[in-house]
């Protein structure tokens, strides 16, 4: 029972920093319609000061018609991104082109993805509830 309670509270604490996307696009006056444009808009809101001391890369897998791969690689206090993949992701987040927009704009609770299967987290949970503060 224990162990099935720590896994619980480990797959929350993923899904609550999967569920960080959802300010990315929506401090943006519209919301991207677009992943390309979800990821731009990452770029505005990175924190040097909360990847001090941080060496992660965080992978996306997205399907769909817009979907295709996209990094980003945070070197103590440092990041770039970019589009492919990335060899040795720390996390690799795996959705659809057009939940991951959704989860950007407010309107995919991450949790629901998570849950009903639509986001798959794959990684270290650690590195993944990093993201939310790297990129508020």
């Amino acid at each position: 029972m224990k162990e099935s309670m720590r896994f619980c509270l480990a797959t929350a604490a993923v899904v609550m920093a999967v569920s960080l996307s959802q300010g990315y696009a929506a401090s943006n006056e519209s919301d991207a319609s677009t992943p390309q444009q979800v990821f731009d808009s990452m770029r505005g809101s990175f924190k040097p000061d909360k990847a001090k001391g941080v060496h992660a890369r965080y992978q996306w897998e997205l399907s769909g018609p817009n979907g295709g791969e996209w990094w980003i690689d945070v070197n103590d206090g440092t990041y770039k991104m970019g589009k492919g993949k990335i060899d040795n992701p720390s996390v690799t987040f795996i959705t659809s082109d057009n939940d991951w927009v959704a989860m950007s704009n407010g309107k995919l609770k991450g949790t629901w993805a998570y849950m009903t299967g639509r986001l798959k987290v794959r990684g270290s949970q650690a590195v993944a509830r990093k993201l939310d503060e790297i990129f508020p």
